[in-house]
């Protein structure tokens, strides 16, 4: 007679202890990875968003808003999703130079060029200062669109605003470096509060275009085929190619570069640590980073304007109606979609040019220190670059007005287009070099070196010497001049094609 079901036995045994103790840390595990995380997001996180700024300044919304008036959505989608990955490539390098070395791409440019064996004066005089007057053209390039961009954003809040008062307001950002100190200096507040005064402007640029986003009813198959290779990208009447370089040109960001391979230098975990643990602390979380946040804040903020462009003004396929400029487009989704979609572009807009004038500033101090070792406040640095950016809009916006500002800001995006394959050069060179690039591994504690015979020492010295190359590896060295080579050839048929006459 089988027992009672009360009293059967079972397959698998009782919980034990154990298990009922394993079952209660799951929760306890769990918050401890949760924490760990947060504790590495809150270490290392911020370089990468401080350089995508640069990624989608007003000169890119000059750039991105002809592409998409002018072709739609597709090849031009494509076109940014190329140029922001090319931009990680180089953005990475230049953290991986900062992180490896511990000087910046400034500093390396000087150390490589000041007192070369041969040909001192030759090189320095021929070489370096010509290369740091080019780094300065780019950042008061820079600075001059930061600077329109965010004149045009306050005369579109304020219509009322006459544009040379917008570019005289736009000025008083110095006084943001009095309040959170020098950025270069230390490892606390001032780095902290640049950072935190940089991603809240670029949540609320992010924000803004969530918001457009909602507003203009994209057709959003079309968008996301618009990232697929297209045979358009070949046209000549509107000439894509030509488009196409443009948005290269105001995508990848000199001064970015320089930024990028400065603050991969600072000391994010604790001042005493040696060459190789700082690397194995910082240049895994610092790529990730810097990729996360290009392709997950600039790639997305940049391909947000081509949309709005492509569904406000491309709605007929007619690239004719193509807006003129950001005052035309600013009243164009006023007409097509309200004013509040209007007032969240412009703020957009200003918020991104005070982002990106705030880093182009920092970038400036980097250089000069860098090449030349003139050390300045960044609020006098700041004072001379905004001065020097204020003179020739003060003069546009006086004498031409709304279409000499277009005008200029377009013109600075050629000049940084110009000046960038002399930053890439030298950047791919320097990360491929070994012996830049090589670090030695720690040596052997005296305590362990005393119980050692003469055998065992010469082991010791042995490794002692080793070494670990973090050079860039063959396809990454070819991809690195790859990239080099499509930029001059870009810069080259622009020139023709403006020679020639025959741009869009």
């Amino acid at each position: 007679m089988p027992p009672p079901l009360a009293l059967q036995t079972h397959d698998h045994p009782p919980t034990s202890s154990r298990e009922v103790e394993r079952h209660l840390r799951r929760p306890h595990r769990l918050v401890t990875t949760y924490q760990t995380a947060f504790h590495h997001v809150k270490k290392h996180a911020g370089v990468g968003i401080v350089c995508a700024v640069a990624y989608f300044d007003p000169g890119n919304w000059s750039v991105d808003m002809q592409a998409g008036s002018s072709f739609g959505y597709r090849p031009m989608l494509f076109v940014i999703l190329m140029a922001g990955l090319g931009a990680v490539v180089l953005q990475t390098m230049a953290a991986k130079l900062g992180c490896v070395t511990g000087a910046d791409l400034a500093s390396h440019c000087r150390l490589l060029l000041y007192n070369r064996p041969k040909h001192r004066l030759l090189i320095r005089y021929g070489v370096l200062y010509p290369l740091y007057v080019l780094c300065e053209i780019a950042i008061i390039s820079t600075d001059l669109a930061e600077l329109l961009g965010s004149a045009i954003g306050l005369v579109l809040l304020f219509p009322k605003l006459p544009l040379w008062s917008a570019v005289l307001l736009t000025a008083t950002d110095v006084l943001v470096f009095l309040i959170i100190g020098d950025p270069t200096r230390g490892h606390g507040r001032p780095v902290r509060m640049f950072e935190f005064s940089v991603i809240i402007l670029v949540a609320a640029v992010f924000v803004c275009f969530l918001i457009l986003l909602a507003k203009i009813g994209a057709d959003w198959p079309h968008v996301f085929l618009g990232f697929v290779p297209s045979k358009k990208l070949f046209e000549s009447k509107p000439n894509a190619i030509y488009t196409a370089v443009g948005i290269l040109g105001a995508t990848v960001m000199p001064h970015a570069i320089f930024l990028g391979s400065f603050l991969a230098t600072q000391d994010r975990v604790r001042p005493d640590n040696n060459s190789l643990e700082f690397i194995q602390a910082h240049l895994g979380h610092g790529i990730v980073d810097m990729v996360m946040s290009l392709l997950g804040v600039a790639v997305p903020i940049n391909s947000a304007i081509l949309v709005i462009a492509a569904t406000v003004f491309f709605q007929d396929g007619d690239p004719d109606d193509a807006p003129a400029g950001l005052f035309d487009a600013h009243d164009l989704i006023r007409d097509h979609i309200g004013k509040a979609a209007a007032s969240m572009f412009a703020l957009a807009l200003l918020c991104a040019g005070q982002t990106a004038s705030i880093t182009a500033t920092l970038a400036g101090q980097i250089v000069s220190e860098g090449f030349i070792e003139w050390r300045i406040s960044p609020f006098l640095r700041r004072l001379i670059t905004r001065l020097i950016g204020l003179i020739p809009s003060m003069v546009v916006a006086i004498a031409v007005g709304r279409e000499g500002i277009d005008t200029l800001l377009i013109a600075s995006q050629v000049t940084l287009s110009i000046v960038l394959p002399f930053v890439v050069l030298p950047l791919v060179w320097l990360t491929s070099s070994s012996a830049v690039m090589t670090v030695n591994k720690p040596t052997p504690s005296p305590t362990q070196e005393k119980h050692v015979d003469d055998k065992q020492e010469n082991i010791a010295i042995s490794e002692i010497r080793q070494s670990v190359d973090y050079s860039n590896g063959l396809p990454l060295k070819g991809l690195g001049y790859a990239i080099w080579l499509v930029i001059v050839v870009a810069n080259a048929y622009v020139l023709v094609v403006l020679v020639m006459g025959s741009g869009v």
